[in-house]
């Protein structure tokens, strides 16, 4: 029995880990030349993974910590098409854009908030520019079940999409409203089957917990629900409160989130419940279908984590295509502009829109295998670690293993492993936190990161 009220000492700001070194520490130190260098000189036999960022959304979700626009222009996204046709010319001038493409992902915003016109186009665009996809590409699209159409639907599967992520968030009406985003159930369910009905082979549903007046038994309504719909994958995230950052976060009444305690009783259940129900925990967040390729990719030790969560294309480049996205190399992080004047203005240059990133040191690229392991796996193989790093583990990381104590209940550690029990999996970013050299800046620094519980 986990005594929940003794865990809350141990919720404290703490990144989630899509990237090591995080997102904090990119600066434009990465300069553009840095860049550019290393998309041309990029492994040809390496695959690419690519992702599109499409920022346009009706009206706001006061929990969305995303980069979005709010417009109901169709001309205004006409527009951003075009600049991003142009960016992909001037990637494919660059980049060798022969490599195999093993994933493609659609986020946003909400991408089909697109007509179905505007999403041909956009895909027509990137296949005349990225023609190697690959026979088992995961290519995959974000949707909001309040903008979707079978014309959308048909235009995705006939280019291959053949992976969906619907947003649910809560299906509790009261919560829906404080959100600012009313979702019933049948629009859902509706959505879904529709996805299936076409052909798409793969479902997942987002569920968030710590939204404004959830309880335990709110949530277990919206639980039942979420199964009822069949899903092959489930992602249920902790709300990152960060006001400070996203200024329609400050809409909440504080008072009515719930606390940490009851988070930590919500994420326990949501284990429990879905677990029961035929699906396993994946690494932190994400539930499959013991058939699915995300749990066969953690059996084999696959399983890759970066922007987008989970994934089994791992050892892909990443690249970014549009307004903020982000891309990924063996020893960079780089990212687009974060404002439409500054992206316009780089590809009116002729220039690719990135603005910032960062170049990994030896260290970084240590410590970024350490920590994205235990968040895929909730394990560390020791003598891997020290055979591709050349190190004695328990000499280099002498203090991050002294500060591991205060989490040894949760842990086990012998010469060749250190894993994480299923209690500690509700600590993982906790854990992971204690190998992230960076973190010692954000010592008593409040607006820093949400809270890890």
């Amino acid at each position: 029995m986990i005594d929940f009220e003794a865990f809350v000492k141990y919720s404290k700001p703490g990144p989630r880990y899509t990237s090591y070194p995080t997102a904090l520490e990119f600066s434009d130190d990465f300069n553009y030349d840095e860049y550019i260098k290393r998309l041309k000189n990029g492994d040809p036999k390496k695959p690419l993974s690519l992702y599109f960022h499409l920022p346009f959304c009706r009206s706001a979700c006061y929990f969305c910590g995303c980069n979005v626009i709010y417009t109901s222009k169709s001309d205004k996204m006409d527009r951003y098409l075009d600049y991003v046709e142009r960016e992909l010319e001037l990637m494919s001038g660059i980049l060798d854009n022969s490599r195999p493409v093993t994933q493609m992902h659609f986020g946003g915003g909400t991408p089909t908030f697109y007509s179905a016109e505007q999403l041909d186009r956009l895909i027509t665009s990137i296949k005349k520019h990225f023609k190697n996809f690959t026979n088992d590409a995961e290519i995959s699209c974000e949707i909001d079940p309040r903008f979707l159409n079978e014309e959308q639907l048909d235009v995705l599967v006939s280019h291959g999409f053949n992976r969906v992520s619907f947003g649910v968030q809560d299906f509790d009406e009261k919560v829906q409203k404080e959100i600012h985003r009313i979702q019933p159930f049948d629009m859902t369910k509706n959505a879904v089957d529709m996805a299936r009905a076409k052909g798409i082979i793969s479902v997942n549903t987002d569920l968030i917990y710590g939204l404004p007046f959830q309880s335990l038994e709110s949530f277990k309504k919206t639980l039942e629900l979420g199964v009822a719909i069949n899903p092959d994958r489930f992602a249920v995230f902790n709300y990152a409160h960060v006001p400070w950052i996203k200024k329609s976060m400050r809409k909440f009444d504080e008072s009515t989130l719930p606390n940490p305690k009851v988070k930590l009783e919500i994420l326990k259940y949501t284990m429990e419940f879905l677990t029961s129900n035929g699906y396993k925990m994946i690494g932190m967040d994400h539930y499959a279908k013991p058939g699915d390729e995300l749990f066969k990719a953690l059996e084999n030790g696959t399983l890759h984590r970066n922007f987008q969560g989970y994934t089994t294309k791992g050892g892909a480049d990443l690249i970014g295509i549009g307004l903020t996205s982000i891309g990924e190399g063996e020893d960079y992080y780089a990212q687009n502009f974060k404002d439409m004047e500054g992206f316009e203005k780089a590809i009116d240059a002729g220039k690719l829109p990135n603005f910032k990133g960062i170049l990994l040191n030896d260290e970084d690229r240590l410590r970024k295998a350490v920590i994205m392991d235990l968040m895929a796996n909730f394990a560390l193989d020791i003598k891997k670690i020290e055979a591709k790093f050349g190190i004695n583990f328990f000499t280099h990381f002498k203090d991050s293993l002294e500060e591991l104590k205060e989490l040894s209940e949760f842990v086990n550690i012998t010469d060749e492993k250190i894993s994480v029990n299923e209690t500690g999996t509700l600590l993982i970013r906790n854990i992971a936190m204690c190998f992230d050299e960076y973190m010692v800046k954000f010592k008593g620094v409040k607006n820093s990161f949400s809270k890890t519980v």
